[in-house]
Formats: C-alpha cells, sequence, structure tokens
C-alpha cells in the first residue's frame, strides 16, 4: 500500500482504539440527553464541526478518523467481508431523522441551550468513566459489528450511521452553490479498464464505472484515496475544485 493509506489506516484504527475515552463526544443518545437540559457538550459542537467540515471536504472524517470505520476496517482485514448489498443505504435516512429529530426536540423543548458543560458524562473527558461506564461503549461496538457482519464491509455506514447522513447533507449543499472543495477527479482516456480501483474501495463503489461515465462525485465516497493509490496509471486523483 501507499504511504497515504498507511498513514490514513494508522489514523482510524487509533482512533477506534482511542474509542473508550471518545465515545460521549460522537454518542447522540449522551448530546441530545444534555441538549433536553439546555447543556452545550462538546460533542454538540463536534457535530457541528463536523458538518461545517463536510461543506468542503465531503466524507474525508469517515475516511480518515471515525472511529466506527476504523473498527470496521479491522473487521475487514479479520475476515474480509464484501458488502452483500447497497439495497439498505437508504436506511440511515431514517434513522437520521429519527436521532437529529430528536436532538432537535430535545433543544426546543428545553427553551433552547443556555449552558456549556463541555465534559458532560465524562470523567476528566474521559468517556467510559463516566457516561454509563462500559456498557455504554460495548453498546455501540456490538452494533457496527453485528452492522457489519449482516452487510458485509463498511455495512454499518452504510446503512445506519447518522453521521454520514449529516456529512451527505454538507456535501449537497457544498454541490448546490459550487464553492471549491476537496473532490476526486479522473482522466478516462488513461483507464487501462484494470478494475482496481473498484476493488480497493473501502465503501465498494464501482468506481471503474464512475471513471468511464465521468461522475466521480458519490455520495457514499469517504474520500479516502485508496482508489487514487491503487490505480497503476494515475488515472484518479484529487483536486480542489469548483465542479
Amino acid at each position: 500500500g501507499s504511504e497515504r493509506q498507511r498513514i490514513r489506516k494508522t489514523l482510524i484504527i487509533l482512533s477506534f482504539l482511542l474509542y473508550p475515552a471518545t465515545f460521549a463526544y460522537i454518542s447522540c443518545p449522551i448530546i441530545t440527553e444534555a441538549a433536553s437540559l439546555g447543556i452545550v457538550t462538546a460533542g454538540l459542537l463536534v457535530f457541528a464541526l463536523l458538518f461545517v467540515s463536510s461543506l468542503v471536504a465531503g466524507r474525508v472524517w469517515c475516511g480518515y478518523l471515525c472511529p466506527s470505520g476504523g473498527l470496521q476496517e479491522l473487521f475487514n482485514l479479520a475476515f474480509k467481508t464484501p458488502l452483500r448489498t447497497r439495497k439498505m443505504d437508504w436506511l440511515k435516512y431514517p434513522v437520521f431523522l429519527w436521532i437529529y429529530g430528536g436532538l432537535a426536540y430535545a433543544i426546543w423543548a428545553a427553551g433552547g441551550l443556555s449552558t456549556l458543560d463541555l465534559w458532560y458524562r465524562t470523567d476528566h473527558g474521559i468517556s467510559i468513566l463516566a457516561a454509563g461506564g462500559i456498557a455504554a461503549f460495548v453498546g455501540p461496538v456490538f452494533m457496527i459489528v453485528l452492522f457489519t457482519a449482516i452487510f458485509g464491509k463498511r455495512g454499518f455506514c452504510h446503512t445506519f450511521c447518522p453521521i454520514a447522513v449529516l456529512l451527505i447533507i454538507g456535501r449537497k449543499v457544498r454541490n448546490l452553490f459550487s464553492w471549491p472543495a476537496l473532490h476526486l477527479v479522473a482522466e478516462k482516456d488513461r483507464c487501462i479498464d484494470c478494475k482496481g480501483c473498484s476493488d480497493a474501495c473501502p465503501m465498494s463503489l464501482d468506481v471503474h464505472d464512475m471513471v468511464r461515465q465521468g461522475t466521480m462525485e458519490q455520495a457514499e465516497c469517504i474520500l479516502c484515496g485508496d482508489c487514487i493509490d491503487t490505480c497503476p496509471n494515475n488515472v484518479i486523483t484529487f483536486a480542489w475544485i469548483r465542479s
């Protein structure tokens, strides 16, 4: 693998290994519970920052720093389970509406956000020492493993992850206004049809077809660069463009 992919996989697996300390910062139930009391937590700010990041960098979070992504990549290293279907990709959208709708209602019911408590439900910033302890950590991990076991490679990302939808919405907003952002671009005339890009894609996208069609924008793309680093003919590259 390339140096970029070694760095990427190290970062995302490290992110999962740190998850016992950090899960309160991306835990929807904890963030919503605090919001119902009018409390702004570090997790709520993380959600806001992730959305802002998606306006210029799409789903880079999913490819480089997401703890559940790290767990799924470890699972795939161990079991090499291909994605069984993409017909359930729609499922994460009602999950998103349920979770973020609940968050919005909690803020409304509390009469707005009035208090700042960045370390809510943590002990000196460490999640597992306070926020429901081991049970609050094991529950999400079990769900991620279950969805990956049932649906295959990155199955949780495809079917259940509400943060994925948040970032997809940010990307759609960016595409609507067409300001400069990180993209994949391809020179399809250089393609030799080896399909290594499609085989390498952790999200199981048909990257080869995307290249041939000249449409590199895809909601499920996490801009990890695996297709770039696999291609023997340098067909695909990153670019910071408006289109």
